[in-house]
């Protein structure tokens, strides 16, 4: 075994058998590059990743490849969600060169860790070819790869610094938030929801963002576009029909085919987003969602302790996908003798495959109400049948090789897990979810943070360890104050305000209003990097500007309001060009141009109303109060015997109201 046997991520274990001899990513493998004059190959992928089990299978795991490596080289390897922010620097590299990235992820650096070139999957004949041909230009021309070096780092680190600061002061209005709606529209694909590429990703920001439009303009064209996106997501193959949770991706532009891994940061944003759709529209079918996939992530992606783990792999057997997929004849014979054919309809299963290889995907073209229509059916005894049979097929595939699960818990995933449990508590008003959320953040509490507010990103094997990146900041913050929100608990929202203040004393800039992904007391890079576009999960910096804006208005504080305010004026303008990618600072900018409604909810009932009114979408408003008056706005609010509810903005009131239906009606 080599040196990765030392290590706690599933994804270096995985690598510990290779005849490479990997190390770590750490001091000991450029002391050794040094020493002996050897680039770095630094070989970045993460545990669910297909592609990167491909590689290794292929290259990696091979005799000669091996050995050319390690006579040549110097070899890393490198979990991405562990370290983000070397990944970050070595794909900005990929990006340059190739104009495009991804994983594994495969850079060649000079041993003081400056790349000079970077690439992503190669089959072996490649990867050896690549291989000789920079072994050679690293001894042969060694001044030509030095220069590229230098070109490269000093890009990478330009990105950053080029961000062409903005000192004015900003107006904000209305017109200027619905205008965003414009950097949407040309993008949308109106047929089939999301948006007009392949692979398809889910991007829940941007359709929080179309809710909260949706909430402020009523645009009954808008949230239809966000609607026929969460059911043809919800039909398709990405996601588990049988057994709730979406997949990373659709290969495709229909839904059809997922990327099969399964991610803890999608399906916890997936939650929260049908959660708020549930909340505006009523339907059912989200409830279904947002239930099914949290149960999926209790059963799957749980730890005892409270907990949750990273990702399913894509792969089990050996293949992409085997858990998920079904041969005709599976299918029949599971359901010989429960509506077979109605339910092999339903799902599109055809005796030669609706996929590769004679297996199919189970997906639905039809919501259940209107299949049943067109069988002649009730949807309340379909709805029956097909409860019935999913337990059938799920009772079968768990039989099945189940995919490794990386049980790592990194603490912004996390963070998003705990935000999606209130925001279905909110939406449904299951215990469960509450529940789930407060041990959630017991146990970040206790075991990611420290009392000055220092997180750990990563725990695994009872040790948390690697200092914590702006995203677990940012995020842990964002949802300890909404579960401060659902609670009233003021140690949730104080804990917020302590992570908040953290970042501004270790990860400020003294160029920019942004902040760096890494603090001033992580581990030194040849770059340090600002994280502003929104993607996948948020960008750091969005989320941590939304925060500050929101706190400033719970604790009084001016100068959390003008620093958030500060950094949206860097970015206004991409918002309107870049709509999507700048989602989360339309959310900020909807704040900035209505005002922030803040609800106060003092008395014995507080609970009890509080839960009620928030069964409401109320994205733009925030909530506090209890029993005590703790904070600047409740001072001088409790009523001895009374329950009262505060209609609030900018420090100024609205007369008490005593009922549900008049705090809501002032607020609209």
């Amino acid at each position: 075994m080599n040196k990765l046997k030392y290590a706690s991520s599933p994804y270096l274990l995985q690598h510990a058998n290779n005849p490479v001899h990997w190390y770590e990513w750490g001091e000991e493998a450029f002391t050794e590059a040094k020493k002996n004059n050897k680039p770095l190959i630094i070989s970045i992928g993460y545990a669910a990743c297909h592609w990167c089990h491909v590689m290794e299978h292929q290259s990696f795991s091979e005799k000669d490849v091996a050995a050319f490596m390690n006579d040549n080289f110097v070899c890393i390897k490198v979990d991405r969600e562990e370290r983000p922010d070397v990944d970050r620097i070595y794909m900005d590299a990929a990006q340059m060169i190739n104009g495009q990235g991804g994983w594994p992820l495969n850079a060649f650096a000079l041993p003081d860790g400056k790349p000079f070139f970077a690439g992503t999957y190669f089959p072996k004949e490649r990867w050896l070819d690549i291989l000789a041909k920079i072994s050679d230009l690293y001894n042969n021309d060694y001044q030509k790869v030095c220069s590229y070096a230098e070109q490269l780092t000093e890009g990478i680190n330009s990105q950053s610094e080029n961000l062409n600061i903005d000192k004015s002061e900003s107006t904000y209005n209305k017109e200027d938030y619905l205008d965003i709606i414009n950097s949407f529209s040309s993008q949308i694909d109106y047929e089939l929801g999301g948006f007009k590429r392949a692979p398809k990703f889910p991007l829940p920001i941007a359709w929080e963002f179309l809710l909260q439009y949706y909430y402020l303009t009523k645009s009954e064209e808008v949230l239809d576009v966000v609607k026929l996106t969460l059911n043809e997501m919800a039909k398709g193959g990405i996601y588990d029909q049988i057994g709730g949770g979406f997949a990373r991706y659709s290969v495709d532009e229909l839904w059809k085919v997922p990327h099969f891994e399964k991610m803890l940061y999608d399906n916890a944003q997936l939650i929260s987003l049908y959660s708020h759709a549930f909340q505006i529209t009523l339907n059912h079918s989200y409830a279904d969602i947002i239930e099914q996939s949290f149960d999926f992530v209790m059963r799957e992606l749980s730890d005892e302790n409270g907990g949750f783990y990273s990702s399913l792999n894509a792969d089990s057997e050996g293949e992409e996908g085997q858990f998920y997929v079904w041969t005709y004849g599976e299918i029949e014979k599971v359901l010989k003798d429960h509506n077979f054919e109605l339910i092999s309809k339903y799902y599109n299963i055809k005796a030669e495959g609706n996929w590769e290889k004679g297996k199919n995907i189970l997906f639905t073209k039809l919501e259940k109400v209107e299949f049943a229509k067109a069988n002649n059916i009730k949807v309340e005894e379909f709805n029956k049948l097909v409860n019935e049979a999913n337990k059938r097929l799920f009772e079968y595939r768990s039989k099945r090789e189940r995919p490794s699960t990386d049980n790592k818990i990194l603490t912004s995933w996390n963070a998003l897990m705990l935000k999606a449990c209130v925001d279905a508590y909110k939406a449904l008003g299951n215990e469960k979810y509450l529940n789930a959320a407060i041990k959630n953040a017991e146990f970040l509490e206790n075991y990611m943070m420290e009392d000055d507010g220092f997180l750990y990103r990563n725990h695994m094997n009872s040790k948390s360890t690697i200092n914590a990146f702006l995203d677990d900041y940012a995020a842990l913050s964002e949802a300890f104050m909404d579960l401060y929100g659902i609670t009233f608990n003021k140690k949730w929202l104080d804990n917020s305000k302590l992570l908040a203040e953290y970042c501004i004393d270790h990860f400020c800039s003294d160029d920019s209003p942004m902040f760096y992904y890494t603090a001033d007391n992580s581990e030194s890079l040849i770059a340090r990097t600002y994280e502003i576009t929104d993607n996948v999960i948020p960008a750091s910096n969005s989320i941590i500007a939304n925060v500050l804006y929101k706190l400033g208005h719970y604790y009084d504080k001016t100068e959390f309001i003008t620093k958030a305010e500060q950094m949206f004026v860097q970015v206004k303008d991409k918002i309107t060009e870049s709509g999507p990618w700048f989602a989360k600072w339309g959310l900020l900018q909807a704040y900035l141009s209505n005002g922030l409604p803040e609800i106060a909810i003092l008395g014995d009932n507080f609970e009890i109303i509080n839960k009620e009114i928030q069964q409401e979408y109320l994205p733009l408003s925030i909530f506090m109060g209890g029993q005590s008056e703790d904070l600047p706005l409740l001072k001088n609010r409790l009523v001895e015997g009374k329950s009262m509810i505060y209609v609030c903005r900018n420090k100024t009131c609205k007369l008490p109201a005593e009922t549900v239906a008049e705090a809501l009606n002032q607020i609209d």
